[in-house]
């Protein structure tokens, strides 16, 4: 039997964010078609979640790696 690796919290973190943020992607262009204009400011600061997700994901990527 193999020695379990550690796992890290960052990275399951890190996708929740990332589909949050295309999550709220979506929505924005869903009601931008569906003829809203003017979308709510925490709608907009959600998206930031996405590219968020993005770099804690390449982190928590890059220390995994160096800890092998």
């Amino acid at each position: 039997m193999a020695a379990a690796t550690p796992r890290s919290a960052i990275l399951p973190v890190s996708m929740i964010l990332f589909g949050l943020g295309l999550l709220a992607i979506v929505a924005i262009f869903a009601l931008f078609a569906a003829g809203y204009e003017n979308m709510p400011v925490w709608l907009n600061l959600a998206t930031l979640l996405c590219p968020a997700g993005l770099i804690f994901g390449v982190i928590a990527t890059i220390l995994r790696s160096r800890r092998r």
